[in-house]
Order: structure tokens, then sequence, then C-alpha cells
């Protein structure tokens, strides 16, 4: 049996306050995890710049929502043109070894295998480790000239954004923003199938990819929290919000509350054959319904066909790995996955 070891602070949330509703965690914060509040706190007004998860401002220039528009775009027209291509058979990809990291590498040849290499470095999973080695790169990356050409026919249009910069200090903008917008992409969905492997590996073969996903972002979704800072309409809708009272919604918490699920702790994709993860109450692994997440329209077909060469290829999780960590990082997952083949793990 496996065991998913959550951080101290996630494993203390679920401990001390699932099924309740609304409830103090700081002097100053308040936790959400009751689906009606939630509803009501998400709905009243637009996340800020500061709230956005991807399009905070970027070394002290503001994003606009037009601009963020624009560049989700630019990276899911290149999705869709990665997804076009002819689809790798699972025999000749090897996607044993370490996850989620060996599907974020898949993932990102598969986009933007053609950008130069002062892009692609951009997509390493070792710049989290410190804004400031992200932006040592980017700057480092911005000083060298581009080539002659401009765009050119083999960029991605993500990378052509960059190309199309004129001078040092744009050049570097548009480097943060491929690293803000094609990033993100190929870590959630890498993460994604990660946690569906560590979850349910290996999958009976008639259940569908998409609800071993959805069940999976239920038990860990992608984005476990959502903060609101304090408004004065939070304390209008609740009166145990106080007005200097930041919000932080918590789907973590929603997303098992026995009140919503029939054996909330156990992974049963089974159960999507009768619901919806649109309208199903206090499932929220892309945001509200007033505000969801446009990057849904990449994560979901990027990480079936992901699934699929896995399943193909007979992988799933090392029956020697009996527990894996999930930190406290903004994106929920487990760490350090060995998966190899099901013909070795059962021999």
């Amino acid at each position: 049996m496996r065991r998913t070891l959550f951080h101290p602070r996630l494993a203390a949330l679920v401990r001390d306050h699932l099924g309740q509703d609304v409830f103090r965690l700081e002097p100053d914060t308040v936790g959400v995890a009751g689906h009606e509040a939630a509803d009501r706190i998400l709905a009243a007004r637009r996340a800020t710049e500061t709230e956005r998860p991807t399009f905070k401002p970027l070394h002290g220039r503001s994003i606009s929502r037009g601009e963020a528009s624009s560049v989700m775009r630019t990276i899911g027209g290149d999705v869709r043109e990665a997804l076009k291509k002819p689809r790798p058979r699972p025999e000749d990809v090897d996607l044993s070894g370490v996850w989620p990291l060996r599907g974020h590498l898949f993932l990102r040849d598969l986009i933007l295998g053609q950008d130069p290499y002062r892009l692609r470095i951009l997509m390493s999973r070792n710049l989290e480790l410190t804004p400031k080695l992200t932006w040592a790169v980017i700057a480092a990356g911005a000083a060298l000239p581009w080539r002659a050409g401009g765009r050119g026919e083999s960029l991605t249009a993500i990378a052509g954004l960059t190309a199309e910069a004129a001078g040092y200090h744009e050049r570097r903008y548009a480097m943060g923003m491929y690293r803000r917008a094609a990033a993100p992409v190929c870590f959630t969905v890498s993460t994604l199938v990660a946690n569906a492997l560590w979850l349910g590996s290996p999958f009976d073969p008639g259940t569908p990819n998409r609800h071993i996903l959805c069940e999976t972002m239920r038990l860990l979704p992608p984005s476990w929290n959502i903060l609101r800072n304090a408004s004065p309409e939070y304390a209008a809708l609740d009166e145990r919000i106080g007005t200097g009272d930041d919000v932080l919604v918590l789907p973590l918490l929603s997303h098992r509350d026995p009140k919503l699920w029939q054996d909330p702790h156990a992974f049963r994709p089974e159960r999507w054959e009768a619901l919806d993860p649109d309208t199903a109450p206090g499932y929220l692994p892309f945001g509200h319904s007033s505000e969801r997440c446009w990057g849904r329209h990449m994560v979901m077909p990027l990480a079936e066909l992901l699934l699929d060469l896995v399943r193909g290829a007979g992988l799933a999780v090392s029956p020697e790995q009996t527990s894996a960590k999930v930190p406290l990082v903004g994106l929920l997952g487990v760490e350090d996955v060995q998966v190899t083949r099901a013909r070795r793990a059962a021999a």
C-alpha cells in the first residue's frame, strides 16, 4: 500500500479543518473550505494582479489582463501545433524513471523542442529554487544578441515574442513571459500525471483517462489554495470574516469534504461516470466558474496524451516504492516517483 506523506502544514489542515466551513487560520487570515462560502467569496470580485497565480507583476512591471490573455492564446497555439504532430508510439518513448521530471522533459521537448537553448533552459525545474536564479539566467540570455532574421520559421510563437523584442530590457521581459507562460504548462501536466500514477497505477484498462485525471485532481488539486487579499466585499458576505482578513479558499479540503464525496479519501475514478467536473460542488481544480483558468484547455489534452503513452508502455510505480512526499509548494504533487515497466514490477 502506498502512503502519501503531506508536508506537516498540509497534513495539519486536513487533520484540523476537514469538513469545516469558515475558520480562522491566522490572526489576519481566514480559511474557507465550505463550497457555498467559497462560491460567494470567489464570485464577489475578480482576482487582482497580485492574486493571480501566473501573471503577477513581472520584475515590477504590471501585466494587463489583455496582455495575459494574448500570451495564453500564444502558448495555447503552440500546444495545439504540438498536438497536431504525429503521436509517438509508446514503444518509441522511454518514460520510465523519476517523475514528474521525466514527464516534464518530454513535454518541454514536444512543445518547445525547436526553440533556442537560452529559452529552453528556462523550463528547468531547478529554477523553481529561487527567483534570483531565474532572473540571473534570463538576464544572461537577454544580453546575448538575437540572431539576424528575426522570428524565423522554426521558433514557437511564444519564442517569437522574444525574437521580436527590441533591446535588452524588452528581450528580458519577453523571456520572463516565456518562462511564466510555458513553464507552468509543463510543470502542471507532468505533476498531474505523476500524481495519477502514484494514486492509481496500474490502471484498469477500461477506465478513461479523463476519469483518472479528474479523480487525481480531486485528491491532489493543482492549486490547493486560492488567495484573496482582504477586501470589504468579504466581510459583507460572511460575519466570520473581518475587514482586514485575507481569505484562503482551500480546494485541498473541499475536494475531500465527506459531505460532498462518498469515501472521500479513496481514489475512485469511476465516480466521474456520474459527475460533471464543471459543475460538481466544491470541485475547483482550475479555479471558480467566475474566473476559471484558461490553461485547462492545454493541460487536459496534454495530460491525456502523456497518460496514453504511459499506459500504452505498461508503466507503473515501482513496487519497491511505498511512500512519496508532497512538499509545501504552490503546485500540489508527489515528488520523486519511481516509474518502471509493470512487467518488471510483477516479476
